[in-house]
C-alpha cells in the first residue's frame, strides 16, 4: 500500500482524519513518521508537571504521558528529544516532528512554526514564600528595585519580566528544575510563571504559595508546536486532541498530575 493511502486509512481508523484528507493528499511529515515507525517529540524536560527529565534520564509529566498516547494511537514508538526554550521553535522540524511540554502560544514562535489547537488556558502569576504573598499581588508591588525576581532564560517567563517590569532586580537562573530552591533559600523573592506551574510547585514545596493563580496577570493558551509546513500531521494532532477530550483520556492524565 502506498504511504499516502496508508496515512488516509490510518487516520480514518483512528477518527483523526482532517476534513481535507484524500487519497491524493501529500502525506508529508505524517507519512515520514509512519514510515519511520517513530514519533520524535521535542521537550525541555524542565517544566513540571508538563515535562521533566530526571538525572537518571527518565521522562515524566502530563505531556510526556500524552505524547505516549499519541504515538500509541499512531502505532509507532515514541522518541523524546531534549531541547531548550530558546531553541524550541527552530528544533521543531529539524530535530523532531513536534514539541510538547506546557508550551505557551506566542507570536514569535508562530512565525517560525505552527501551533496545534490550544488544549489549556493559563497565565502568568507570581509564586513566593508563603508569608510574602500579600507583598506581591500586583506588578506595581513587584516592580521595585529591592524586589528580586528570579527568571529562567529563553521563554515566556523571561519575556513577561523583561517587558512588564522596569525597576525590579532580575536574577537569571539557568536551571528551571532547581529554580524554586532560590525562593526557598531566600536568594530571590519571587518568580513569575504559569499559574499551573505555581499550583503544582506549591504542592511540592509547602514553603511556597501561588499568588492569585485563579486571577493571573495574563490570559494565555498552551498548545503543541509543529513544523512550519506540518502537512497532515497538524490535522492528525488536532483530531487526536479532540478524541482524547471526548474519550476521557485528557481528563484522566490531568487528574494524575493536578489532582
Amino acid at each position: 500500500m502506498k504511504i499516502v493511502a496508508f496515512v488516509v486509512v490510518l487516520l480514518a481508523v483512528l477518527g483523526l482524519a482532517p476534513a481535507s484528507a484524500s487519497g491524493s493528499a501529500d502525506a508529508g511529515r505524517l507519512g515520514t513518521v509512519l514510515a519511520r515507525g517513530e514519533l520524535q517529540v521535542c521537550s525541555t524536560g524542565d517544566y513540571r508537571p508538563f515535562s521533566y527529565l530526571d538525572p537518571a534520564g527518565r521522562w515524566s509529566g502530563i505531556d510526556i504521558d500524552l505524547a505516549g498516547d499519541l504515538a500509541r494511537r499512531l502505532g509507532v514508538r515514541l522518541a523524546l528529544v531534549r531541547t531548550t526554550w530558546a531553541r524550541l521553535a527552530t528544533d521543531v522540524g529539524s530535530r523532531c516532528d513536534l514539541a510538547m511540554g506546557g508550551i505557551s502560544v506566542t507570536a514569535e514562535r508562530a512565525r517560525l512554526a505552527t501551533y496545534s489547537t490550544a488544549y489549556q488556558r493559563d497565565g502568568k502569576t507570581p509564586i513566593t514564600r508563603c508569608p510574602d504573598v500579600a507583598r506581591f499581588e500586583t506588578t506595581a508591588q513587584i516592580d521595585r528595585p529591592d524586589v528580586r525576581v528570579v527568571v529562567n532564560p529563553g521563554g515566556t517567563n523571561e519575556k513577561f519580566v523583561r517587558t512588564q517590569l522596569r525597576h525590579a532586580t532580575v536574577v537569571r537562573y539557568p536551571d528551571n528544575n532547581t529554580i524554586f530552591g532560590e525562593l526557598i533559600d531566600g536568594r530571590a523573592d519571587l518568580m513569575i510563571t504559569d499559574a499551573s506551574e505555581t499550583r503544582w510547585q506549591s504542592r511540592q514545596h509547602p514553603q511556597l504559595c501561588a499568588v492569585h493563580p485563579d486571577r493571573p496577570f495574563t490570559d494565555d493558551e498552551k498548545a503543541y508546536l509543529l513544523p512550519r509546513d506540518p502537512g497532515q500531521l497538524l490535522g492528525c494532532v488536532n483530531g487526536w486532541l479532540r478524541a482524547i477530550r471526548a474519550d476521557g483520556t485528557y481528563s484522566a492524565v490531568s487528574r494524575r498530575w493536578f489532582g
